[in-house]
């Protein structure tokens, strides 16, 4: 009898790649010449930080600036590029890079992994990701540099790729200590880079195709300036417009609830609270990094912060959670039932209800795995519903942000959390393609039936 063979689809080859690259990451920071001190930090927690790493998650049970040499970092950076670019991007990049051709199964990959509609210009759009990512880091490390210069000298180089390159990826590791960016929290230039950073990475290759293409045609004066919004894609419309009201009511909200908050932003100027409270809107979106300790945090931020963080950035991007347009199409059909609207409708145009319910899907699954996750973390460490559900969903949604609980996770709680980062990266991606690649054959319509809702 034939043997059946395992047919590597696009899922597969993604999730095999991130747990490949974890694994390797675990073992060269499980080397004693990856810790500071010179002594191994332990398979678990190297597998930890590995995972937190290319998932750009940011979590770690270490301080990174401490228990890390410079090898140790480097590995750390070069994982989070990894994980930032994905395996699809990186596999594809190396194929260039050699001279070999793409094939037409390879073409297939990235169209999939991109979620692209054609075949056309794959190789030049994988292309466009690595240049465009390296241009944007590139920028972001140059001025992280005048940043750091004065603090750390000749290390200010090295301070400023690897924070460049951790925001861009939306990774949240840093360099600096134990209080993350706290000591830069009035620091208007440091803040204003790395949330430039933040909302680059997270916003979308898509979008920045679809930009970018605009701007040339724009320039080439194929219509106004005041026609640019116009001539955007849908996708790009709704990612844009969601990110921009979800920073913009974030900051209103965060800004209200911890002006008076003496452990956040009381002691602050009124231009220093607004600052903050915008770091904080545009962090919480995946990114990790933090101004002000989330531990100190009011009910009413912490609670905003788990919305927001479950949210999570754009779709195709370096950023995690559920995704911004995801969320902005069960509004819409939530407002087209309440209307008593037939089709979901925005910006002149129908959205098909296949995305609904592929969004619906996303949801709910990322949901149940935030609920199971949480229950886990209650039983086996003892910690508040409220404390195990901000370290689940910071991991699932591959945030990094900490209410300081993950240091104090046990052999348990560290494979629970190791899981959640994983399936955080890799979940929603290969959810979206599993439902977008399937065949309709063999299909058939039953007679309807009814039911009670509500």
């Amino acid at each position: 009898m034939e043997k059946k063979r395992i047919r590597f689809t696009t899922t597969r080859i993604i999730m095999l790649g991130f747990f490949i690259g974890l694994c390797l990451g675990a073992i060269f920071l499980n080397l004693p010449i990856a810790s500071a001190d010179g002594v191994s930090v332990g398979f678990l927690d190297a597998l930890f930080v590995s995972t937190s790493a290319i998932c750009v998650t940011g979590l770690s049970t270490v301080v990174t600036a401490e228990q890390w040499s410079l090898f140790g970092q480097i590995v750390i950076l070069v994982l989070v590029q990894f994980g930032g670019l994905g395996i699809v991007t990186v596999m594809t990049s190396m194929l260039i890079m050699f001279r070999r051709r793409v094939t037409l199964s390879e073409r297939l990959l990235i169209q999939e992994a991109y979620n692209l509609d054609t075949l056309g210009g794959l190789v030049r759009i994988t292309k466009s990701v690595v240049k465009g990512t390296m241009l944007v880091e590139g920028i972001g490390a140059f001025f992280f540099f005048f940043c750091f210069v004065k603090e750390y000298k000749w290390k200010a180089i090295w301070y400023a790729v690897f924070h460049s390159v951790s925001a861009f990826c939306n990774a949240g590791l840093d360099l600096i200590g134990e209080s993350g960016f706290v000591p830069y929290c009035t620091n208007i230039p440091v803040n204003l880079i790395t949330m430039l950073l933040i909302i680059a990475g997270g916003i979308g290759f898509p979008v920045w195709w679809d930009v970018y293409g605009k701007i040339k045609h724009l320039k080439e004066k194929e219509f106004r300036m005041r026609q640019f919004f116009q001539r955007l894609s849908l996708h790009t419309k709704l990612a844009v417009s969601m990110t921009f009201f979800m920073i913009c009511l974030g900051a209103i909200l965060f800004f209200v609830f911890e002006y008076k908050n003496p452990e956040s932003m009381g002691r602050l100027s009124f231009g220093e609270k607004i600052l903050a409270s915008f770091f904080q809107s545009v962090t919480t979106r995946t990114a990790g990094f933090q101004t002000i300790p989330q531990e100190n945090l009011t009910e009413a931020s912490g609670f905003l912060t788990l919305l927001f963080m479950f949210v999570g950035g754009s779709p195709s991007s370096t950023a995690g959670g559920v995704k911004t347009v995801t969320v902005f199409i069960l509004f819409l059909s939530v407002v087209s039932m309440i209307r008593g609207k037939k089709n979901i409708e925005i910006f002149g145009r129908c959205i098909p209800d296949f995305y609904v319910r592929k969004a619906l899907a996303i949801v709910v699954v990322s949901f149940g795995c935030m609920v199971v996750s949480t229950l886990l973390l209650c039983a086996t460490q003892g910690f508040s519903t409220l404390e195990a559900l901000y370290e689940t969903v910071s991991a699932l949604a591959t945030v990094g942000l900490s209410c300081g609980k993950t240091g104090d996770l046990n052999g348990i709680g560290k494979v629970i959390i190791i899981c959640c980062m994983y399936l955080g990266r890799i979940g929603p991606i290969t959810l979206a393609l599993s439902l977008q690649s399937g065949t309709r054959k063999g299909l058939r319509e039953l007679p309807e039936g009814r039911i009670l809702i509500g």
